[in-house]
């Protein structure tokens, strides 16, 4: 009998196209409803309630109740970067999609991946933070730099409560349409979530794309561009 991980029972569970839709469609960073999983999927609402349980029970999925409701999620950062690999590998060896029409330009623009942005938008954040000195690649990978840490407590980050997270503060992650790193980790979240904060941007709940206002673009090219001397307080 072999020992170990069982790599091909969960490649399996992955692998199977209405689930693997169903995943990826839960990659927006949203919670679901088997519902709305099973159109993504292209299921019956009864099939789909089948392949959640597999799921929740593989421990992939998280299900929450609301009332009449049942809302899945993606069950941890690990899943999602597991899932961000697949992408990558699948794109690298050109198993990829037929283009669906113009939403999959805003993809490439701008999307989630699970609750960070990726993209040309992700990438262009992640090389401006090193450009900036306000990232840097350490013997454990990527970490915010102390200058890093002054900017990113200036913007209103916590960044005491990120280093008391068991997840990563920064992790570089292959974007799959631009095949260069975008920001992962709890600090790409953090940023994330102050994009849509401010209201720079907008989640498309149909699909993975970020939709950045005119005015929000103007905003978050600023951003990348740090101001020359930090503020002595970081209070807001």
């Amino acid at each position: 009998m072999k020992e170990g991980p069982d790599i091909a029972g969960l490649a399996a569970l992955i692998g199977d196209p209405a689930r693997a839709n169903m995943l990826s469609a839960l990659m927006a960073g949203m919670a679901l409803t088997a519902g709305e999983l099973a159109g993504e999927a292209g299921v019956t609402p009864q099939t789909a309630s089948g392949h959640l349980a597999r799921l929740v029970d593989a421990g992939l999925l998280l299900v929450e109740v609301q009332g009449r409701h049942r809302y899945y999620r993606i069950a941890g950062p690990d899943v999602a970067e597991a899932l961000e690999t697949l992408d990558v590998l699948a794109a690298r060896t050109g198993r990829l999609r037929a283009r669906p029409g113009p939403k999959d330009d805003a993809m490439r623009e701008a999307r989630r991946c699970y609750d960070h942005l990726a993209g040309a938008r992700g990438v262009a954040l992640f090389d401006a933070l090193v450009a900036a000195g306000h990232i840097a690649h350490g013997p454990d990978g990527f970490a915010p730099t102390p200058a890093g840490r002054a900017r990113f407590a200036a913007e209103g980050i916590d960044m005491a409560g990120l280093d008391a997270r068991r997840r990563p503060i920064c992790r570089a992650c292959l974007d799959w349409s631009e095949r260069r790193p975008h920001l992962a980790g709890s600090l790409g979240a953090a940023l994330m979530n102050m994009i849509l904060a401010r209201g720079w941007a907008k989640a498309d709940r149909k699909v993975r794309a970020i939709r950045f206002t005119a005015e929000g673009a103007a905003a978050f090219e600023a951003f990348l561009r740090p101001p020359a001397k930090l503020p002595r307080s970081t209070a807001r």
